[in-house]
């Protein structure tokens, strides 16, 4: 197992809450974390028929047979349950006694926030980080790790990464999309996630979705909210000030894991990676996900935007840390241009209060320090986020 950032994290919480919930995408690890970190508790799969036979038929006999707590794993196949589990904390008093996990946040949040509220802390996994797997000495480059994504099965059993994301995307995804909503025909779903992988790193246009797939605006806005529930697509929200330019208030589009996308986009080796025409937007993507990963697997919200005027002037991503705001424009290419720094100017000039901290992400290899402006690569996003926070 490849050491998780999180797990100090979930130790300290279990210390201070009679329940943690790690929510998380199917395969991102919440499952082997848990039961590594707490050995010693019984071990519950919630999607066994039988077992959730017996937690939804008689939840109360279900729970006593784990009076001293448990991992519940995939909470929201049984989601009668949570609410049992509040008085049965109340009365022992006592911090770590259930762990949850689940893999539809929706749902997963909104039964716990109603049943759990002050009882629960709420934790996020991603798929492994770029600084994990380089803390576990696996330094891939930047096109295989495109192509291959972050799902830790991968790494672990070193499966080929055409072959494990087909069958994820087949056995999770579409079964889990399944279980949340009647989806007459699947094939239009199957095309609609493919669109959505040709979009990445695009504003959200649900016309042109429902457009090109043949569905109606309202049902893409609805696969789309069905795709973020399952953890398979997030959103990342535009940035809205007072200045006066007219600000774009669409979110845009990424997907949790960039391997993923890539398989949707039918790129199955690295030459495709190199050549294809998104290879700018599956880094963009990468990078996003990887600031996302940094915040969510030390405990925290997600504090992540992005800026667009009106005119197109855009920076891609922006770090809120109270009053300040710290901007990153990532660019895919190995080789700095001073265009790259175009977007970062142009918000400053727009703010009243310059930005706190101004960076650049790109392919290369070589760290630089410019007057204004500090150049990362791509591999020391984990260093850059906690540099400008």
């Amino acid at each position: 197992m490849i050491p998780r950032t999180l797990e100090p994290i979930l130790k300290e919480l279990a210390g201070q809450y009679p329940v943690v919930t790690v929510t998380g995408p199917r395969q991102s690890g919440k499952t082997t974390l848990c039961r590594a970190v707490f050995s010693d508790k019984p071990y519950v799969n919630l999607e066994r028929p039988d077992t959730r036979e017996f937690a939804v038929s008689d939840p109360r006999g279900f729970l006593a047979s784990y009076a001293d707590g448990a991992i519940l794993d995939e909470i929201q196949r049984a989601p009668q349950l949570v609410s049992y589990l509040q008085p049965l904390v109340d009365e022992r008093k006592q911090p770590g006694q259930f762990i949850l996990t689940g893999s539809q946040q929706f749902e997963v949040m909104t039964t716990i926030t109603q049943s759990l509220a002050g009882r629960t802390a709420l934790l996020k996994l991603l798929p492994l980080s770029i600084e994990e797997l380089s803390g576990a000495g696996i330094k891939p480059e930047t096109d295989t790790l495109l192509l291959t994504g972050f799902y830790p099965r991968i790494y672990d059993a070193g499966i080929n990464p055409t072959q494990a994301l087909g069958d994820y995307l087949e056995t999770y995804v579409e079964r889990d999309i399944r279980q949340l909503i009647a989806i007459k025909d699947l094939t239009l779903f199957d095309r609609f996630v493919r669109l959505c992988a040709g979009r990445v790193g695009q504003l959200v246009n649900l016309q042109s979705l429902g457009n090109d797939v043949g569905v109606s605006h309202t049902t893409a806005r609805s696969w789309l909210t069905l795709l973020e529930a399952s953890y398979v697509v997030f959103q990342l929200r535009p940035w809205h000030t007072n200045i006066s330019k007219r600000q774009i208030k669409t979110p845009k589009l990424y997907f949790y894991d960039v391997g993923l996308a890539s398989y949707l986009l039918g790129i199955e080796k690295e030459s495709h990676v190199n050549r294809h025409p998104l290879r700018g937007n599956l880094f963009e993507n990468m990078v996003v996900i990887e600031a996302l990963k940094y915040r969510y697997h030390r405990g925290r919200r997600s504090n992540l935007y992005f800026w667009r005027d009106a005119k197109g002037n855009e920076v891609d991503l922006l770090i809120e840390s109270g009053a300040d705001i710290a901007a990153v424009e990532i660019k895919s290419g190995a080789t700095i241009s001073s265009d790259y720094f175009k977007g970062l100017r142009t918000l400053n000039s727009c703010l009243t209060s310059p930005a706190s901290a101004c960076a650049l992400v790109y392919d290369g290899q070589e760290r630089q320090q410019r007057s204004d402006v500090t150049v990362w690569r791509a591999m020391d996003v984990g260093e850059m986020m906690q540099s400008v926070e």
